[in-house]
């Protein structure tokens, strides 16, 4: 594990792309902390990070901490061919993850732990971190 609670980079493949509005989460992250936007105007959360609230339209927003919990809304099995940069990983589960702190609303998608079972819909889960190249990542375990 590095300071910042991650673990040492994996294997070099391709990683989202860090922009001005979304680098407040990609911090969040390399500091082991899981983020999303939230409006200041009606108070909905909203994830990947965007200008503008879907619900009331405000451009204003702030960063909340989330607690990193939350359940299997829906999974796949990803199975080769893959991209040469995947092909390490496979056969992986990636997963829909269902946030507590807004399970309608607020969902990410990333990949299963490896040594973790086959999920089930309405698992819970809670997040951890990997090091992609030079990027930390969501990372989700059972439990």
């Amino acid at each position: 594990m590095t300071a910042a609670g991650t673990p040492p980079p994996v294997a070099d493949r391709p990683v989202p792309r860090r922009d001005e509005g979304s680098a407040p989460f990609w911090e969040a992250c390399a500091q082991g902390r899981l983020v999303a936007q939230r409006c200041t105007a009606c108070g909905r959360f909203r994830f990947p990070p965007r200008p503008t609230c879907p619900a009331c339209r405000s451009f204003e927003h702030r960063w909340e901490d989330l607690s990193g919990r939350g359940r299997v809304w829906s999974w796949i099995r990803a199975h080769p061919p893959l991209l040469p940069a995947f092909a390490e990983l496979a056969p992986y589960i990636a997963l829909v993850v269902a946030l507590d702190e807004d399970p309608i609303h607020l969902r990410m998608i990333g990949r299963l732990e490896p040594a973790c079972p086959e999920p089930a819909i309405g698992d819970p889960v809670q997040v951890g971190f990997e090091r992609v190249v030079d990027q930390v990542i969501p990372l989700w375990r059972l439990g």
